[in-house]
């Protein structure tokens, strides 16, 4: 997946961008499987959600610019199937970079759901 986009951020730190927002890990966790553009995006999210969080038209396309800055992600120069898609939607995939800043993310969200837990939260039923 060769991209237009930002480097790759080798010796960038993870968590300097950390915390994520709800809707950059969402998009995210959403180019971790593949390339898409954003309405591919929007529809995968709220599939894996089951409807509970959806993204408004206009916040992936604020996240995605700060997350081309970021190098997080970049623009894709392949087409999935170019008698079947519109020349002017713009595909996304995650960097490397964008990789580690998610798993870091994730483990921080872990430490947070562990801290909860020892304190006796849990889900409601």
């Amino acid at each position: 997946m060769g991209g237009k986009g930002a480097t790759d951020n080798r010796e960038a730190n993870p968590e300097d961008l950390l915390p994520l927002t709800t809707v950059e890990l969402n998009i995210l966790l959403s180019l971790t499987d593949g390339q898409h553009h954003v309405y591919g995006i929007i529809q995968e999210v709220e599939r894996r959600t089951g409807g509970k969080t959806r993204l408004g038209p206009g916040a992936p396309y604020r996240a995605i610019r700060r997350m081309l800055e970021d190098g997080l992600v970049e623009e894709s120069d392949e087409r999935p199937d170019p008698g079947m898609d519109d020349e002017r939607r713009r595909y996304y995939c995650i960097t490397g970079f964008g990789r580690r800043v998610t798993s870091a993310e994730v483990a921080r969200l872990e430490e947070l759901v562990k801290a909860a837990r020892d304190k006796g939260i849990r889900p409601a039923p």
